[in-house]
Formats: structure tokens, C-alpha cells, sequence
């Protein structure tokens, strides 16, 4: 389900946490035996049908893997595994705001048995931008809002 706000398709909590969630499976299963699957899921999902999209999804899924392997440990790699979450939980919120509503709960339906299948149900990350009180201007947020983030690990 989703809410039209001023011509815009605002995703309730529930779709939200299905994206976040299932960017953090994508980013926990990098390099697991999980990987494999997940990997195609998610690249199916997103490519909608299309086998040229799909095959650039797997590119970007591939680019995520690559840039989990070289952040290394410590705090660089926390850094990069934050950027990554939030970069594929913003995708598929992209994704889940752009299909009719029946579309939406089959596609959010498959992520969460993309979720199941990752090492420790992946971490839940979320990254809620509140802009409701902002002015949009050249590309850039003027005003207040807030955002909240929540990692679990």
C-alpha cells in the first residue's frame, strides 16, 4: 500500500522496511553462499522482464561485491556497508513507488523471501528522509527535516 501526497506515491512504513531490509540482505550476503541467489533474485526483480536491464543489475550487484571485498575490515568497511544498504534500500524503494499497487505487494512479497534466504536475515537498516518542511532549489534542500537511522547488527 502507498499514500498520494501532492501527485506523489509515498510508501508506507511497511514497503519501507521491506526495501531496507532487503538492502541489507543484498549487502550481508555478498560473498556468502547466499550470494548466488540473492544476487539473481534481486537482478530479476529489478530488470522487470527485460534482459538488458536485468543483465545491468547484475553489473551493479557484482560492483557492490567488488566494493565490499576492497573496503576490508574496521570502520572503512562499516562505512562502505552503510552507503551500500541505503544506495539498494533506495533503489528498491524507487522501484516499489513506480508499480500499481498489485504489482507492489507481489514485488515486495519476493523481497522478503529474498531476505529469508540471507545470513542472519541481513541487519535492518533504515533511512527515513523527512522533507516535508523543505524548499527544493537548484538541486539543493533548503529548510529543516530530519532523517533517522537505525543499524542493528
Amino acid at each position: 500500500m502507498s499514500v498520494m501526497r501532492r501527485g506523489v506515491v509515498v510508501l508506507v512504513e511497511g514497503l519501507i522496511a521491506v526495501a531496507a531490509a532487503s538492502g541489507g540482505a543484498i549487502v550481508q550476503a555478498a560473498g556468502t553462499d547466499a550470494w548466488a541467489g540473492i544476487r539473481s533474485g534481486v537482478a530479476r526483480i529489478l530488470g522487470r522482464g527485460e534482459e538488458g536491464r536485468e543483465q545491468a543489475e547484475l553489473e551493479r550487484l557484482d560492483q557492490t561485491w567488488a566494493e565490499l571485498e576492497s573496503a576490508g575490515d574496521g570502520v572503512r568497511a562499516e562505512r562502505v556497508q552503510t552507503v551500500l544498504v541505503t544506495r539498494w534500500q533506495t533503489r528498491l524503494e524507487m522501484l516499489l513507488e513506480q508499480l500499481p499497487d498489485e504489482e507492489r505487494q507481489q514485488v515486495a512479497a519476493e523481497l522478503q523471501a529474498l531476505v529469508q534466504q540471507a545470513p542472519g536475515h541481513a541487519p535492518v537498516q533504515n533511512t527515513h528522509n523527512d522533507f516535508s518542511h523543505a524548499t527544493f532549489s537548484d538541486s539543493q534542500v533548503l529548510g529543516s527535516g530530519t532523517q533517522n537511522n537505525t543499524i542493528n547488527r
